[in-house]
């Protein structure tokens, strides 16, 4: 698949899930719900591998690094982000959602050595500036309080979690891991620290008679973790994970449509106005708009 066509794959399927998690709060413990997700992604990737003959084995150095990709980005950036969205708006989330981008940059010059492209943050910033004028309502019903801030605070060790992971598997796959393998033991390695995690917080383990959890959790795991996790690392080998990070702005666009269909949102102009510069900021971050040479790029 082209770039173009990962891209959107993960776009769509992002975008789609928000509807999906709402079926899976409120049953059982978040941690277990995340748990429960990656279990049957786990469970799909490894049958995928062992039918098609895949090779599991991996050097250790590797397995170390898939470790903590588990623990950064399939546990510590989901677990926080959940806990998050108890105190603020899913707006507010969503507008910070865009810092993981510049966390991409400086990460992955700091521990890649790879050169800051100025294209990314200057569409980055646009898709800032996007992002809060589709959201303006909503922040009409924030208040400030000690909450808000817990919120916040939460929200980005999340995006900072998801990162690290970000930078971690980006490096697996310029040493050759394939993609699908990664993904495998990654998410099987998040599956120890997920369920340690709810056996130590005192969850109750249970399973839900609730067919709509069932058919929700099977969507988030085969399409929002399998397809799309897939298609985002194989986007994130091909052309980096600070470009690739634009999807986080791109998504919440695809969960306003839906929403539009199924939830009634209502339209307004702040927010075609902001659909129209994240676009932009998406073809400058992604090169379709080219910047003066002496801006492409920081050494």
């Amino acid at each position: 698949m082209s770039n173009v066509q990962l891209f959107v794959l993960c776009t769509l399927i992002w975008g789609s899930t928000w509807i999906a998690i709402t079926f899976q709060l409120g049953e059982i413990a978040p941690a277990l719900s995340v748990a429960y997700r990656f279990t049957m992604a786990s469970v799909a990737l490894g049958m995928y591998c062992w039918y098609k003959k895949l090779p599991f084995r991996m050097p250790l150095h590797i397995h170390v690094k898939m470790a903590a990709v588990g623990l950064s980005l399939y546990t510590l950036d989901y677990s926080f982000l959940y806990e998050s969205q108890k105190y603020i708006v899913s707006a507010v989330v969503a507008l910070m959602s865009s810092c993981i981008i510049y966390i991409n940059v400086v990460l992955r010059r700091v521990f890649l050595k790879k050169a800051i492209r100025m294209e990314v943050v200057l569409g980055a910033t646009l898709g800032l500036t996007g992002m809060a004028l589709i959201f303006i309502p909503e922040f009409a019903n924030v208040q400030s309080n000690d909450l808000l801030s817990l919120g916040i605070v939460l929200a980005c060790i999340s995006f900072l979690c998801a990162s690290i992971g970000n930078v971690i598997s980006e490096r697996i796959l310029d040493q050759g891991a394939p993609v699908i393998q990664m993904n495998f033991w990654a998410m099987s390695y998040a599956l120890v620290f997920l369920y340690g995690y709810a056996f130590i917080s005192g969850a109750e383990f249970s399973f839900p008679d609730n067919p709509d959890y069932w058919l929700s959790l099977t969507y988030l795991s085969l399409f929002g973790s399998v397809i799309a996790f897939g298609a985002y690392m194989k986007l994130l080998q091909q052309i980096g994970s600070d470009k690739a990070a634009y999807v986080v702005l791109m998504y919440p666009l695809v969960a306003l449509a839906l929403s539009t269909l199924f939830e009634g949102y209502v339209w307004h102009v702040q927010a075609l106005i902001g659909v129209a510069v994240v676009l932009v900021g998406n073809a400058v971050a992604m090169g379709k708009i080219p910047l003066p040479k002496g801006l492409v790029k920081a050494d």
